[in-house]
């Protein structure tokens, strides 16, 4: 079967509860397209599939690096076709599944990321900039040498600004121009989940809590008691970040999360600009809709035609 099913869309929407209904009743596996959960020990704050969802149906790209190991898109990349493979020799339904842009398109476009080594020099030169001069001016400078690059990443997001500033000036090139694509062996359906805004964000907002309830706060501390530095990349991530700001005594915290709802709202919106409502590519529904029947019906379709 080489077939693809990919589920995108902003977090908390119920992506993962969709990939997981489809895989029981169509006989599938999940392939992880969430930058953050490909983390060890990191299960709360990411919003991992519970060991018992995990369980009932297989799920690849999970827990597959610990939090201080470097892990690049072209690994992933090359691990998910990896996965992706393996399920379609085994006749079963492939479904990728996350919010993470980066990720999702570059297996569904076949991206052919460039080969640059990563400087840790020239990389440690830019964090020392930023700690002086803050992330404007690190934005201002990739929008001058890849506008399209800066469009879209997150201007919060330094590690992928200092990346795309490191291959252009190892290739010369912008790092938007060196994603070539070559089409993957295989026929992909996108399904996109969506809701307006304020339901979107109630949605985030109950997810936020719930972690919380749910020992984020202890998890966090676990992640320290490791030997996991507020440092690393992995740590940086929206609601980790945070809470290590509690446990530090600068944020209460029921402050902290407040900041990890607004940031979270602020990430989905970012979100939306890898996942345009208007790319005809996508096949949206609205969760507030009756749209389960209609997504099986669009699948079954997918996977039963020639």
């Amino acid at each position: 079967m080489n077939r693809l099913l990919a589920i995108a869309g902003p977090t908390a929407v119920g992506k993962s509860r969709l990939a997981l209904h489809l895989a029981e009743a169509l006989e599938g596996e999940i392939v992880n397209a969430d930058s953050r959960q490909v983390y060890r020990y990191m299960d709360i704050g990411t919003a991992k599939p519970s060991r018992e969802e995990q369980a009932l149906v297989s799920h690849h790209l999970i827990d597959i690096v610990n939090p201080d190991e470097d892990f690049s898109l072209a690994q992933y990349q090359q691990l998910a076709y990896r996965a992706i493979e393996d399920i379609q020799q085994r006749k079963k339904l492939s479904i990728l599944v996350g919010g993470s842009g980066l990720y999702l398109w570059s297996v569904v476009d076949g991206w052919r990321i460039p080969g640059v080594a990563p400087d840790p020099g020239f990389r440690h030169n830019l964090e020392e900039k930023v700690a002086k001069t803050g992330k404007d001016e690190l934005y201002r400078e990739l929008a001058r040498v890849d506008p399209v690059a800066a469009q879209r990443i997150d201007p919060r997001n330094v590690r992928r600004m200092i990346r795309a500033l490191e291959v252009y000036r190892e290739a010369k090139t912008p790092f938007s121009q060196l994603q070539l694509k070559t089409k993957p062996a295989f026929d992909t359906l996108i399904i996109g989940l969506t809701a307006n805004r304020a339901e979107l964000y109630n949605m985030i907002d109950f997810r936020v809590d719930e972690m919380v309830r749910r020992g984020l706060v202890d998890e966090v501390k676990g992640l320290l008691d490791r030997g996991y530095s507020f440092t690393l990349p992995a740590m940086s991530g929206i609601g980790y970040k945070q809470i290590g700001m509690h446990l530090r005594g600068e944020l209460t915290l029921a402050a902290a999360v407040e900041k990890i709802k607004f940031e979270t709202h602020r990430f989905a919106r970012h979100q939306y600009s890898w996942f345009r409502l208007k790319d005809d590519r996508i096949n949206w529904f609205d969760i507030q809709g009756d749209m389960d029947l209609q997504v099986i019906a669009l699948v079954s379709k997918f996977i039963g035609g020639e």
